[in-house]
């Protein structure tokens, strides 16, 4: 039961810091939001190292070479989750890339040995749905668009890259706790800005003192919701954690209607609700 408390935090952690995040990507676009994002993480985490150390014993090879691949693995679905946005239907890409959880609960089970009863499915299927129905318009929306879409492509890139990544950090985790496989993942930034050199984007600051509090709660809200994830993997299976955490945009959209004062669908109200719902079965079947 630790295991979905935690998977409920980083679920509350993610649909709230991208808030703040959004809030920033509104003031400098959003890969400076990302990236200023990651180095934020690196610089506050770097303080929490000196009591981290002891888990450094606990590092082998296999830990070592799980971190090297998964880093990449990563940190490039920001690069296309941003291209797939920019070149089609935002709320198409988003929906379609943030359901990684669905993916990673199949890889768990076939490569991590996890198993899932049909309640548990059920419940899966249950958090899905209602995340489609609280983050599609599903009024507006025409099916050739999947396969038209330009952004398509990418969103598909992003969702297997995290749900690779979030199944098999579960490894490392497992090996040296939950502190090092998050920090060592931020480190992956500079390949972003490898990208954004390549595509002459440059990133941006805010000048004001109100964007740059947004910046560093998007910040420490994210280092609670990743590490929050890191300790519900540790503690219980991934294919019941990733489908409450990943069920954040739900939470997002609420929340949006308070912030950003964007408008509430009917569709959306039962989205969230059929979200609860699933999320309240899965924690009950966990």
């Amino acid at each position: 039961m630790s295991a979905v408390l935690f998977a409920i935090i980083a679920l509350v952690g993610w649909g709230t810091a991208d808030i703040f995040g959004g809030l920033v990507a509104r003031k400098v676009g959003g890969y400076s939001s990302a990236v200023l994002n990651y180095i934020l993480c690196v610089i506050i985490t770097s303080f929490y190292i000196p009591f981290a150390l002891p888990e450094l014993i606990n590092f082998n090879l296999e830990s070592i070479l799980w971190l090297i691949v998964l880093l990449p693995i990563g940190i490039i679905p920001l690069i296309t989750l941003y291209e797939g946005i920019n070149r089609g239907n935002a709320s198409l890409v988003g929906i379609i890339s943030g359901s990684f959880g669905a993916l990673v609960a199949i890889l768990s089970v076939i490569f991590l040995k996890e198993s899932l009863n049909v309640y548990q499915i059920v419940s899966i299927i249950v958090v899905f749905v209602g995340l489609v129905l609280s983050s599609l318009n599903l009024k507006n929306f025409k099916l050739k668009q999947i396969l038209t879409d330009k952004g398509i492509p990418f969103a598909l890139f992003s969702l297997v890259a995290w749900a690779i990544h979030l199944t098999f950090i579960k490894i490392p985790i497992r090996q040296v706790g939950w502190f090092w496989p998050a920090y060592i993942s931020w480190w992956g930034f500079p390949l972003v800005f490898f990208y954004l050199k390549k595509k002459s984007i440059k990133i941006s600051i805010p000048s004001d003192k109100k964007h740059r509090i947004y910046m560093v709660m998007n910040s420490m809200i994210s280092i609670i919701a990743i590490f929050s994830f890191n300790i519900a993997v540790a503690k219980g299976q991934s294919s019941i954690v990733a489908p409450i955490a990943s069920s954040y945009p739900a939470l997002f959209a609420l929340l949006a209607y308070f912030v950003f004062k964007d408008k509430l669908t009917k569709q959306q109200i039962i989205g969230m609700f059929t979200t609860l719902i699933g999320i309240i079965l899965l924690s009950v079947s966990a």
